[in-house]
């Protein structure tokens, strides 16, 4: 596709503008350490959260999260439990003032303050580092197959015959200029620029929901999709009958029923009692797991206090959710109702020469910003997307240098040079950390299979021992390596293992006894070895206060300090996640039920969630404290 001058104009200007931003930023962040990945602690609770916010709205998100609107429905808010989306609910009711109370610098080095310095609590600092680079790498690889295939979708130059290469050459170009951003500039530049492409993006959210809003009726979407596609509510079975209305359906309409029922088919998701189960149980452990040593927990680590903390992640959820799903559902519907004659011609072509075709939900964003958006707001929008990108991947960027500079070299090697050494050798690092990604990213054909392995190998592997490390005092270094380091290999061997059918493991149906695995592996660790110097656990409980089995330490920690409590808002806290949940869930769904017109769903969901936001105010957001009681 040719954009018209005004567009390239509009793309050029923000990638300029962009990058100017991220060098004006850099002499703030080249001080110190603590300027380069937390910005010195200086930046308020709502710059943070709209700077987290940005982060999490990236491409390759965004297509997916389209394809599966388009395939299950209202159904589909519930699928990214398996991130878990939710995970922000328990950091704003409790875990974000946790993390924050330490004070420290990166999630490995976090591991020294609960466990000391012994030959297991150097295991566990180690093996969070590993984790933690394995996480940017694939969070980094996930961002560069999705810009590429957005940005080749428009450029007006083919760098290759072969559209996969073409695609992945035009992501080389735009993660070379993301990395000279956001590797001068450090967390400043990430946060600076983060907060300008939220507001990009906040315009094209509603100028392509309004779009959709303005150009589809519910009659038109309900003569394209299943019975039971608007219905939130699931029981034992999906229950969506695309084969029913393949057959119904006017012949150009037939293959967006015939791929979504090929869709639901290879994702197994049809029994989605069962999937929201194993979902369900498995992300809530995510949650209690606390953040991924990644740009979410550096943000939080960035904020100004343990309260500003739980404000960045409250606040994320709801800046995030309505908009984005304003356009996540606007490009759904414009999909579900317009693509099928483009579709049916391309499948004609495919069957011409003699080849299979099935729609591919990923190109569902690209065609609907193709389709029908005139110029000055293709552009705008081409530059939100762009920035979407970039907020990610930059983010993630940032998260790389933090764990080799300040936990390997600083830690191991060199605790005493000059603060511009270290500034430096981090530039190195995310230069690094690029050029693996995108060699990694080059090997990759499709969102769902790196989604899939960081969501339920990577992030399955992770759960057990940073759940207990949070609610056991008996949990040791060594436990917590021995869980950590079984969780990675495992991980890892889901990216080669496959079975008789060439099928990988299914991530989400093993973790059951994955976990169960990890558990005794961290339990007989901890057991086997010393516990933790009560001096350390005392520290830590008396700094950190977290509510769980802490009685031990308590008791000693009381004996040298007799007006010490304990924690005893458990109860509240959980009260105040299921209320989250809710609150987030609504937030998700009512952008949906407006788009699609169902105003009295978008009428019960919205006030559903001003109601638990006005709870969350008193019950949770009023209660904040920076110190422990």
């Amino acid at each position: 596709m040719n954009l018209q001058p005004i567009d390239l104009a509009i793309v050029g200007g923000y990638v300029l503008l962009t990058i100017g931003l991220g060098f004006w930023v850099s002499k703030l962040s080249s001080k110190s350490l603590s300027s380069y990945f937390l910005a010195g602690n200086k930046l308020p609770w709502w710059i943070l959260g709209l700077s987290n916010a940005s982060g999490m709205f990236d491409v390759g998100g965004t297509m997916w999260m389209v394809g599966l609107l388009v395939v299950y429905g209202l159904k589909s808010v519930f699928i990214p439990w398996l991130w878990p989306v939710f995970n922000q609910i328990f950091l704003m009711a409790f875990l974000a003032v946790w993390l924050r109370r330490s004070g420290k610098l990166t999630g490995a080095e976090w591991m020294t303050f609960r466990f000391g310095d012994g030959a297991g609590a150097r295991a566990s600092h180690l093996i969070n580092v590993v984790f933690a680079l394995i996480m940017v790498v694939g969070m980094l690889a996930y961002g560069f197959l999705g810009i590429g295939k957005l940005v080749a979708e428009f450029s007006p130059w083919r760098l290759s015959a072969d559209p996969l290469v073409n695609d992945k050459l035009y992501g080389l170009i735009v993660v070379g200029l993301t990395t000279l951003y956001s590797v001068k500039g450090g967390m400043y530049s990430v946060v600076m620029t983060e907060v300008l492409q939220f507001f990009i993006k906040l315009v094209v959210c509603i100028a392509i929901g309004w779009i959709a809003w303005s150009t589809v009726s519910a009659d038109m979407i309900h003569a394209v999709v299943p019975k039971a596609w608007d219905n939130i509510l699931f029981g034992w079975k999906l229950d969506l009958d695309w084969a029913g209305v393949g057959a119904a359906a006017k012949p150009e309409n037939k293959v967006v029923a015939q791929s979504a029922v090929s869709t639901i088919a290879s994702e197994g998701h049809s029994y989605f009692a069962l999937f929201m189960g194993l979902m369900t149980f498995q992300g809530l452990f995510k949650a209690l797991a606390g953040p991924a040593p990644n740009y979410d927990m550096q943000r939080l680590l960035s904020a100004k206090s343990p309260s500003e903390a739980a404000k960045v992640s409250g606040f994320v959820n709801l800046v995030l959710l309505f908009p984005r799903y304003l356009m996540i559902a606007g490009m759904a519907v414009l999909a579900v109702v317009f693509i099928g004659p483009e579709w049916t011609h391309m499948q004609a072509q495919a069957a011409a020469a003699g080849k299979p075709f099935t729609g591919d939900f990923d190109s569902i964003l690209p065609w609907v910003v193709h389709k029908f958006l005139p110029p000055g707001l293709l552009g705008l929008t081409l530059a939100g997307l762009l920035s979407a990108f970039m907020a990610t991947y930059s983010a993630s960027l940032n998260a790389a240098p933090a764990y080799v500079v300040n936990d390997i070299y600083k830690k191991y090697f060199n605790p005493n040079a000059e603060q511009k050494t270290y500034v430096r050798l981090s530039y190195l690092t995310s230069f690094l950390f690029a050029v693996i990604a995108a060699a990694i990213g080059w090997q990759l054909k499709s969102f769902n299979e790196i989604i899939s392995w960081i969501t339920t190998g990577l992030y399955g592997g992770y759960t057990v021992a940073n759940v207990v490390k949070w609610y056991w005092w008996r949990l040791n270094g060594t436990g917590y390596a021995a869980s950590m380091a079984l969780g990675v290999v495992a991980a890892m061997a889901m990216t080669i293992y496959k079975d008789a059918a060439g099928n990988p493991i299914d991530g989400l149906a093993a973790f059951p006894w994955l976990f169960a695995a990890l558990v005794v592996v961290a339990v007989v660790g901890s057991y086997l070895t010393k516990p933790t110097d009560m001096e350390t656990l005392k520290a830590f409980y008396k700094k950190t206060r977290p509510w769980g089995l802490w009685g031990p330490v308590y008791k000693a920690l009381k004996a040298d300090e007799p007006d010490v409590q304990p924690n005893r808002d458990f109860g509240i806290d959980m009260v105040n996640v299921v209320v989250g949940v809710v609150w987030q869930t609504a937030l998700t769904a009512s952008a949906i039920f407006l788009i699609i017109h169902s105003m009295e769903k978008f009428y019960i969901t919205a006030g559903l969630a001003v109601a638990c936001t006005v709870f969350l105010k008193f019950s949770l957001w009023d209660r904040l404290r920076d110190e422990p009681k």
